[in-house]
């Protein structure tokens, strides 16, 4: 194998790294034949992913060479949203963003600016690099990142202080897994992998969700509750863990604070009033409470799921408690996952250059709530810069987002591969270089391991990496400072120059690049619970600061502000307004909207569904294979009925996100509320109500 890709080598298999936001960022093999990528496979020689590889992944050349990629720069010439675009010259499109963004900074200051941008591509080069020297030197307003997993990861952080938890590699040597809130055999399929060989030597898997999804489906005991009301059965455990003397003592005293007033506190979490909350029968929540303080090691995978919920940090700030009442993190293999990004974590300052701004206070945008953003902030947002994201899709109160790009005085430039439903609203549509055209760093927020993308096929038609693009933006703007005239090995360098992070030592260019991937420093963790950063160095199972902040100090069910619960579910036939909870996960094939143009995996999805337990379904005359409508008082979303007993009922399901489709509502998160959650200023996208009915044909 060669193993330094050369983009001119017309022939050869060239390693790279697959980019998506997945916890696996799994080793590839490149395939190459007279300058063509004709195949993706899993690197075998990757310790963590093994050669394994998705199906969305595998099929990564059609999006690479998809024939609606865009290969030059557009300009648009019809009204916002019919996507009618002409053909200019990278040197039009700089003169006038850089025209556009000096009349703005003389006018109205930099705040009228704002980026928009996710994890489109997780390498750091890509949405953390030069994009954010560029944005902090015109002091455009800073965009708050916390649509995804911020609210959980704040309420790990009260409980446990550093945002780490066990290993892959230790992981391994668990008798008991509990996946609660996530669907791994689709979005972390190493992880589900990796259980099923812990399996085959005895160990058992319970899956806790709303929706018995595929990795529900293969469980040894599949829990269904009512969504949000995840933190009612962790507490309901914790009491019979102190109920039945099934704690350790020894392990509480020594590395947790509260765990007296936690004993008192879940004394009203009985099991019979747990169960009238979320549904699963008190004698389950005695038997799974018997199976965890059993098994050992045990361990807790904490998904993404339960916490887009109104109370989603407290979900997982108290699901985050149950490896210390039985010890569980002493014994290699026990403890929790919620995100291993801390282990990793690289120099974000040198990376991102915040002393650029001459403005320290700028003003911050949630980007959960765009719409309104767009809409009502004051002073208003002028320009709208998106990249690495898809807020027509993917943001909620999608109409209300769409509202905001329609306004013609507000100048949207959308740098992408293809003309997505956002882009179809800019004024300047660029196209992005894909990671195997560019260079960039990879962690991983699930294993040690960092890795080195050095670019294998030239940058498609006229095409440039975010890198690219923002370094020649600054030029156009005239910005001189020495941080614009970094090369991508600098910025690379500079970024994994981390004295504070232990677990960095030893990791530098020079060996990614002549090993690809390159482990952390792992020696550290064996003072894991000595490490901690909470306030009081322990895990804090009462946080003093969460009391300051203004929340139970103390682990809490909070029912949702948009939902119900077992108690207060309506009886069949009581009319309400929108007696329905709506969830939307991911489904097998796509990645958000990412893939979602791909027609091999269009047609696996086939279109938008939605799941409806029988009773709801009888209720509403729906049968299996209707067409429905979905709605509620932000939108509607039409789909196919699919009557299942997957949840409980009360719930429907709809799995993935699609495309608008002309002359249908086929964006899902037209329905869900940009409300934040409790904490991390993160996205509550599954406390949803909706009513259903059957269309006619």
């Amino acid at each position: 194998m060669n193993r330094i890709p050369v983009t001119g080598q017309a022939d050869g298999i060239f390693p790279a790294v697959c980019p998506l936001d997945c916890p696996d960022t799994c080793g590839l093999l490149l395939h190459k034949k007279d300058g063509i990528i004709t195949k993706v496979e899993g690197s075998p020689e990757h310790p963590i992913t093994a050669g394994a590889i998705c199906n969305k992944v595998r099929n990564m050349t059609e999006r690479i060479y998809h024939k609606e990629r865009l290969l030059y720069p557009l300009r648009r010439t019809g009204p916002k949203g019919e996507g009618r675009f002409e053909r200019i010259t990278w040197e039009e499109a700089f003169a006038e963003i850089a025209g556009r963004y000096q009349n703005l900074l003389d006018e109205y200051g930099g705040e009228s600016i704002l980026p928009y941008n996710f994890y489109g591509n997780m390498g750091y080069l890509s949405v953390q690099g030069m994009d954010r020297r560029f944005f902090n030197r015109l002091g455009a307003s800073r965009l708050v990142r916390s649509i995804c997993n911020s609210a959980g990861t704040a309420g790990w952080n009260y409980t446990m202080g550093f945002g780490g938890g066990v290993t892959p590699e230790d992981a391994a040597e668990a008798k008991l897994f509990i996946v609660w809130g996530a669907n791994i055999v689709s979005t972390s399929m190493h992880k589900f992998m990796l259980i099923e060989k812990a399996r085959r030597q005895g160990a058992k898997l319970v899956v806790i969700d709303v929706h018995r999804n595929r990795t529900g489906d293969r469980a040894d005991w599949f829990i269904p509750v009512h969504p949000g009301t995840d933190s009612a059965l962790a507490l309901g455990l914790m009491h019979v863990l102190f109920d039945r003397g099934l704690t350790d003592k020894t392990f509480l005293s020594r590395y947790t604070v509260g765990h007296e007033q936690l004993r008192e506190h879940v004394k009203t979490y009985t099991p019979e009033t747990v169960s009238e909350i979320t549904g699963v029968p008190a004698e389950d929540i005695i038997r799974l409470a018997l199976m965890y303080a059993e098994a050992s090691p045990s361990y807790i995978h904490i998904g993404n799921g339960l916490q887009h919920h109104d109370n989603g940090g407290m979900a997982v700030r108290t699901i985050a408690c149950l490896p210390a009442l039985t010890g569980a993190w002493q014994v290699k293999g026990g403890g929790a996952f919620k995100n291993n990004t801390a282990y990793g974590a690289i120099n974000g300052e040198a990376l991102e250059v915040p002393e650029l701004r001459e403005n320290k206070q700028t003003r911050s945008v949630n980007m959960v709530r765009i719409g309104e953003a767009l809409l009502e902030l004051e002073p208003k947002i002028r320009s709208l810069f998106v990249y690495c994201a898809n807020p027509a899709v993917v943001a909620p109160d999608t109409e209300r987002v769409i509202a905001g790009l329609k306004r013609e005085d507000l100048f949207t430039v959308v740098h992408d591969l293809f003309m997505t439903d956002t882009a179809k609203y800019a004024d300047l549509v660029l196209p992005a270089a894909s990671t195997f055209e560019n260079t960039d760093l990879y962690g991983s927020y699930w294993h040690p391991y960092m890795q080195l993308q050095e670019p294998v096929i030239p940058a498609q038609g006229e095409s440039k990496s975010n890198f690219e693009l923002f370094k020649l933006l600054a030029e156009a703007m005239g910005f001189d400072e020495p941080a614009f005239r970094d090369t991508e090995e600098d910025l690379i360098r500079q970024a994994l120059d981390v004295p504070g992070n232990p677990y960095m030592k030893g990791v530098t260019l020079d060996k990614l690049k002549e090993q690809r991937f390159v482990k952390l420093n792992m020696e550290p963790r064996k003072h894991y619970l000595d490490r901690l950063t909470t306030p009081s160095g322990k895990i804090e199972l009462y946080s003093r600061s969460m009391e300051e902040a203004g929340l139970p100090g103390l682990p809490a069910y909070i029912p949702l502000i948009e939902g119900y619960d077992g108690r207060n579910r309506p009886a069949p036939g009581e009319k309400v307004p929108y007696p329905l909870m709506f969830i939307s996960p991911p489904n097998h094939s796509f990645l958000n909207s990412t893939f979602s143009n791909v027609d091999k995996l269009a047609q696996i999805e086939k279109g938008p569904v939605l799941q409806i337990h029988p009773e709801d379904a009888a209720e509403r005359s729906i049968q299996d294979g209707d067409k429905v409508a979905v709605w509620n008082g932000r939108g509607r979303f039409e789909a196919a009925a699919a009557v299942t007993d997957r949840m409980l009922p009360g719930t429907v399901v709809s799995q993935g996100l699609w495309r608008g489709r002309e002359g249908r509502h086929s964006r899902a998160n037209a329905l869900t509320p940009d409300r934040l959650a409790d904490m991390g200023g993160g996205a509550a996208f599954f406390s949803t109500l909706v009513e259903v009915k059957r269309e006619e044909a």
